[in-house]
């Protein structure tokens, strides 16, 4: 997979597409996932970080029944050793590798659904749980709920009130449907958020009545994409599809992913270029079965990747 500016974006485009439809065809794929600790990884964002190590932040309902985020690692992208639970009722995580070793970390947080996000400095503050900044924000387009939050990008600065952090989400839109919204966090203190119905347009001309909720960027090939999940019908949870969009463009494509069951719904799309275990590009995907959806065997977390 090699990143090249002359190669077009209908070629990119094209190319990704293959990759992510094609589950059966994965270099490695696990259905179910889960962590050595028996926790389900249920919307999983992977990265692989300076140091070539791959990192999970995913979440999963305990015991006490509530939604918790944890961080996993692994060497081979296909097992996953349970780090640390990161909080409770909190769900729907990302991370995103900071220049200098660090990490950012954001995720929906209970009570008052919000977007909360963490600075973990080093490796070692990320795997002790010890957060340098916090900010959780307030809502300002919904007074039901924002969330699922994407990290865009992270602009650092020596002086860390002068940092600046691109982050997308959703807000419940009249408390009823959720729609695309984006965040700019300057300094850990200031917030300021805007409905972004430009990005719900492509996917609301393909039809969809129910939400328009979590989404993914990724570069390829030179080009800018978002994976973006879309629900056809209002509370139907068989009814979430994935998306393709192209930066910058009105353009979405319903992705038709073929898994080797036959699931026909697939939701919470995460997408990350890095190397695989012997070298190669590859692209990692981590997507959501819902049990509406799925075939035997194959509801819940998905996760698979794809040399290139």
């Amino acid at each position: 997979m090699a990143e090249s500016t002359e190669v077009s974006a209908d070629a990119a485009r094209d190319r990704l597409r293959a990759i992510i439809e094609d589950v059966a065809g994965a270099d490695a794929r696990r259905y179910g996932a889960r962590d050595d600790a028996g926790r389900s990884m249920d919307c999983a964002k992977i990265v692989q970080d300076t140091a070539g190590h791959y990192l999970a932040v995913y979440h999963s309902v305990l015991a006490d029944g509530r939604f918790h985020v944890a961080l996993g690692a692994s060497g081979d992208l296909t097992t996953w050793r349970f780090v640390r639970d990161l909080g409770r009722g909190a769900s729907q995580p990302t991370i995103h590798c900071v220049p200098g070793d660090g990490y950012l970390l954001a995720w929906e947080q209970e009570p008052r659904n919000h977007i909360a996000v963490r600075y973990y400095a080093d490796r070692d503050a990320l795997f002790a749980g010890r957060a340098t900044r916090a900010y959780d924000a307030r809502r300002s387009l919904s007074r039901c709920a924002e969330g699922t939050p994407t990290i865009h990008a992270v602009h650092p600065a020596t002086d860390m009130r002068d940092w600046v952090v691109e982050i997308g989400g959703h807000y419940w839109w009249n408390c009823d449907r959720d729609r695309q919204m984006s965040a700019t966090l300057t300094g850990f203190r200031t917030w300021r958020a805007e409905e972004r119905p430009d990005l719900d347009a492509p996917l609301l001309a393909h039809g969809l009545g129910g939400n328009v909720g979590g989404r993914d960027p990724i570069r390829f090939l030179g080009h800018d994409f978002r994976v973006v999940e879309g629900q056809f019908a209002k509370e139907d949870f068989g009814s979430w599809r994935t998306f393709l969009c192209e930066e910058g463009t009105a353009r979405a494509q319903q992705l038709e992913i073929r898994t080797d069951g036959g699931s026909t719904a697939f939701a919470n799309p995460h997408v990350t270029a890095l190397d695989a275990p012997d070298g190669r590009r590859a692209l990692m995907v981590s997507l959501f079965l819902p049990k509406e959806g799925a075939a035997p065997g194959e509801g819940g977390p998905l996760l698979y990747y794809t040399t290139c």
